[in-house]
This record gives structure tokens, C-alpha cells and sequence, in this order.
């Protein structure tokens, strides 16, 4: 599109961008996250939801600095080839962009699971995978989630605060109406002893807890488009952890007291009810709420489209980041009249269609988007704390205190967090790293370019990193979902993990780019920041925005 603006605007107020976050928080997870958390843990869920929140918030703070230093669109891009030159950045773009272009085929395909209920044929109802026709609406689907973002940036947050108002209201009315209907407290202490006390950390990997806290850098993507980043992006980031975590541990309690003791017969782990596909509405319908269990099926279409919404929002600003930082073709930083990436919103959508066939149902959709996410964030406390070495004068609109005990518990449990994944996820997602890793390393000698401008030297540690994660899931318990050999224990292994990535994190530290060279490229990323972002907001901007 020649001749259209080559500025993003400033029109993303500080509720905009805590409504992006939280938006991207409460999604197809709030369906589904109560039903897999009390499996995995039964009362023990509701710390669950609890260590999900502390961990998410000790990320929030590392990347409220970080976001606020680079408030660019797709700051987690510029940031990671400011401290860690090309190499890694472009291992962490390839891993942002199937982080965030992941995201909004999960939300749809919950869209299309729970409209089953009305439009049949969409879903197998064996497999609960997507039938032919219901992959052909997915599509559909995603491609209306992205043609809404072709319009300027204040109206797609307009757009987004509305739905999120209605994602927060109809969570906090679940939380009341089915204690009001069913409540049975005993249901907290049963079982408690048969239940498994690791299964309070598996959850926050496998029961969708981690997916649901994840949404909140949807604000650091945003954080070229706001006026005053220093002050808006830590209040977004804060504010929706709390606000979120607050509504997930209300969900789970209200759904275990809510179930009937009959249902927990034969244990947590052995949990059945009727609809549990549709597990909130099927309480809810059970309980005699059922007016409020056909506003569930309403919610079914509009928390996840909402979330795929603002995913769809941010990660064609991810593409564009690729494209600024030589990492893409330059075509893909193109933007319409509105000041929108268009061109990356069309790759967000041909390559957000092409995950529904590898992953044809929600619960497929989902682990493959939690291994990918989790690690995409491992790397922010190592950029943290490498740039206060190499730019301990650049500029910080918002600086965290206790900087050095903040970055070391936020590396050691988005590890942890890794490792509860299992050993399953683990060797797929440290499979697709080392494939790309491979292709790239090809091309590069392919294309006779001299070794010493690879940056193998700031990427190194990243293969003990790789072979020490890799080698402790591989030796961990048997268990469902750890299934590694059983040479050491559960708690042993999160012991390794935590020493394990001190060293790490000390090894990635001290290989970062030198000042000089973090210092031109911060000096470039600043160039892109004042040639591609509009400063001016006219007089209906601000009204568009609460």
C-alpha cells in the first residue's frame, strides 16, 4: 500500500493497553482451566492459580522495564538483538512469532467446539477434532478476527474494551450464581490425601494456568503505541496479574463446590459429570441455573473471539519488529492508511489457519502453545540483567528494585514451568528450536557469510541450556505428565533446575553483546521507534479510549 502512513500511532491509552493484556488473559482458559486444575489437583488447584500468578508477576516486572526502555510495536524483538545480538535474535523471533501467531487458532477452535452445541458436524464427536467442515469455519473465523484489525489502532482497542467488560462481568457472576445454586464446601477436604502434591505444579503447566496468565505481554507488545509507557505499561502489566488471578481462584473454588459429591466418587483424577466439554455451562445446567448456562454458551464465542482478537492485534507488530531488525523481508513493515502492518496480518492469518490441521482440536492446540510461550519468556531476565551491564545510563522510565533477586526467581521458575511440562512437550518444542537452529545454520553457510559475524559468541549457552533442560526431563519421574526414565525424583529435579539455571543465567549474562554494540543497536532501534511511530493524537483519540 505505497503511499500510506509509515507511522503507528499513540492512540493506546493506559485501559486500553491493561484491557489488551487482561483481554488476552481470560480466554478459552477460563472455560476449561477450572475442569483440567481440579483434575490434576483437586483443592490443591486453587494454589494452582495462585503460583501461576506470583511466577507471571515476577516476569511483569522484568518486562515492565524492558518494555518501557524499547516502546516500540514488537519490543520483545528489538530487545533481545539489543543484548544478544543476531543469532539469538533471530532463534527469539522465530519463537515470539509461533508464541503469538499460535494463540488466536486455539481461541477459535473453542469458538467452533462449543458452537457444535448448535451448528452440527463442526466437531467429531470421538475425537472432539475438527471435522472438515468445522476446519473450513475455523478459517472463516480466524480470517474475520483479522480483517477487525485492518482498522486504525484506537478502534481495535475501543473494540477490545468493550468485549473485556463483558469477559470480566460474566466470570465474576460464574463465580456467584454457582455457589448460589450448589454449595458444597466439603468437597475442598476430599480426596486431599490420594491427591498428589506435584500435581499443584503440573497444573500450572498442563491444566491451562500458564496459558491463562501468559496474555499479559500483550501490553509490551503494544508499547509503541502509547503516549507515556513509563507510567501505562507497569500499570497494565501489574493490574491485569492481580485482576486475573483474583477471577481464576474465585472460578476454581466456585467449581469445586459446585460439583455434587457423586461426582468426585472415585477421586479427582477420575472426575465425571454430563457435558464436560462444556464444563462450566454443564455445571451450571445441572445446578438448575439454566438461563445462566445458555449466557455460558453466549460467553463460549465471545471471551476466546475476544482474546483472538487482541492475539491477532499484536502479532502482526511481532512480524513487524522481525522485518525492522533484518530477521523478515522488509515488505512485511508496510502499513495501510490506518497505521496498521497489514502485510503482517495476512501472515498471521495464512499461518495461524495452517495450526488447525497438525492440531485439530483445543486440548492439542493448547500444549502446543504452552511450550512454545513458556520459553519465549526465559529469555527476559537475561536481557535484564546484561543490559544493566551494557547500558547501565540508558534511559529507564521504570527501573525494578531488587533487580538481581526479581531476574533470578523470574529464570528459575519459567524453567521450572518448562520441566512441569513433561518430558513429551519438552522434546517436541526443543526439537522445533533445533530445526530451525539447523535450517538457519545452513542457509548461512550456504550463503558464504564469514563465521565471525554469525554471533555464535552471544549464543553458545544456549546449547548447555538446551541439553541440561532437556537431559533433567529425560531423567525425571514416570508419572503422567512428567514420563521421563525415573532416575530422579520430582522435587530433586526442580532442586537441579533452580541450581542449574543460576549457572545458566550467569553463563547467558556474561555472553551478552558488549556496551558498544548494545549500544548501536538500542541507538537503531530508537531510529525506529522516532521514524515509525506517529507522537501526535488528535482530538478524538483520547475519546475513543475509557
Amino acid at each position: 500500500m505505497a503511499g500510506g502512513p509509515t507511522k503507528l500511532k499513540r492512540d493506546a491509552g493506559v485501559i486500553g493497553l491493561l484491557y489488551a493484556s487482561l483481554g488476552a488473559m481470560i480466554g478459552s482458559g477460563w472455560l476449561f482451566g477450572a475442569l483440567h486444575g481440579a483434575m490434576a489437583a483437586g483443592p490443591f488447584s486453587v494454589f494452582s492459580w495462585v503460583i501461576g500468578a506470583i511466577a507471571t508477576l515476577f516476569l511483569a516486572f522484568v518486562f515492565a522495564e524492558l518494555s518501557t526502555m524499547f516502546p516500540n510495536s514488537g519490543a520483545l524483538v528489538h530487545m533481545t538483538h539489543a543484548s544478544h545480538g543476531d543469532l539469538v535474535g533471530k532463534i527469539w523471533t522465530w519463537i515470539l512469532f509461533l508464541a503469538f501467531v499460535s494463540v488466536p487458532p486455539v481461541e477459535v477452535t473453542s469458538v467452533v467446539t462449543y458452537g457444535d452445541n448448535y451448528i452440527h458436524g463442526l466437531i467429531n464427536p470421538t475425537t472432539l477434532s475438527l471435522t472438515h467442515f468445522g476446519t473450513v469455519v475455523s478459517i472463516i473465523l480466524l480470517a474475520f478476527v483479522v480483517v477487525l484489525n485492518f482498522l486504525a489502532i484506537r478502534v481495535v482497542m475501543a473494540i477490545n474494551s468493550v468485549a473485556t467488560w463483558w469477559k470480566v462481568l460474566v466470570p465474576l457472576a460464574t463465580i456467584g450464581i454457582l455457589m448460589a445454586y450448589s454449595f458444597h464446601p466439603g468437597n475442598m477436604t476430599a480426596h486431599i490425601a490420594s491427591t498428589p502434591v506435584s500435581g499443584i505444579f503440573t497444573a500450572v503447566a498442563t491444566a491451562g494456568v500458564a496459558f491463562s496468565f501468559l496474555g499479559f505481554q500483550q501490553a509490551i507488545a503494544l508499547a509503541g503505541e502509547t503516549r507515556n509507557p513509563g507510567r501505562y505499561i507497569p500499570i497494565a502489566l501489574i493490574g491485569s496479574v492481580i485482576i486475573s488471578m483474583l477471577i481464576y481462584i474465585g472460578l476454581q473454588v466456585s467449581f469445586i463446590v459446585a460439583l455434587k459429591p457423586s461426582d468426585i466418587v472415585d477421586g479427582w483424577t477420575h472426575l465425571q459429570f454430563t457435558g464436560m466439554a462444556g464444563p462450566l455451562a454443564a455445571i451450571a445446567f445441572t445446578v438448575g441455573a439454566v438461563w445462566w448456562g445458555v449466557i455460558l454458551y453466549v460467553d463460549a464465542f465471545v471471551s476466546p473471539m475476544g482474546t483472538a482478537f487482541i492475539y491477532a492485534t499484536a502479532s502482526p507488530r511481532i512480524i513487524m519488529a522481525a522485518g525492522e531488525m533484518g530477521n523478515a523481508p522488509k515488505q512485511v513493515t508496510r502499513l495501510n492508511k490506518n497505521g496498521v502492518p497489514w502485510i503482517g496480518l495476512i501472515v498471521t492469518w495464512v499461518v495461524g489457519a495452517i495450526f488447525f490441521f497438525p492440531f485439530p482440536s483445543w486440548e492439542k492446540l493448547v500444549s502446543a502453545v504452552e511450550l512454545i510461550t513458556v520459553l519465549s519468556y526465559m529469555i527476559g531476565p537475561v536481557i535484564l540483567l546484561h543490559l544493566r551491564h551494557a547500558l547501565p545510563d540508558y534511559k529507564r522510565p521504570f527501573k525494578l528494585r531488587a533487580v538481581y533477586v526479581v531476574s533470578a526467581i523470574a529464570f528459575i521458575v519459567s524453567n521450572w514451568i518448562i520441566y512441569w511440562t513433561g518430558y513429551d512437550t519438552v522434546k517436541i518444542l526443543f526439537g522445533l528450536v533445533a530445526v530451525y537452529v539447523i535450517v538457519y545454520l545452513a542457509w548461512y553457510f550456504i550463503k558464504r557469510k564469514p563465521l565471525s559475524e554469525l554471533g555464535w559468541q552471544q549464543a553458545w549457552w544456549l546449547l548447555p541450556y538446551f541439553v541440561g533442560m532437556w537431559l533433567v526431563s529425560w531423567f525425571g519421574p514416570t508419572f503422567k505428565p512428567m514420563n521421563g526414565i525415573g532416575l530422579i525424583g520430582f522435587f530433586t529435579g526442580m532442586w537441579i533446575i533452580a541450581v542449574f539455571s543460576l549457572v545458566i543465567l550467569y553463563l547467558a549474562i556474561r555472553c551478552g553483546q558488549s556496551g558498544a554494540a548494545a549500544q548501536r543497536v538500542a541507538d537503531r532501534i530508537q531510529t525506529l521507534g522516532s521514524r515509525g511511530v506517529d507522537t501526535h493524537v488528535d482530538a478524538g483519540a483520547e475519546a475513543a479510549l475509557p
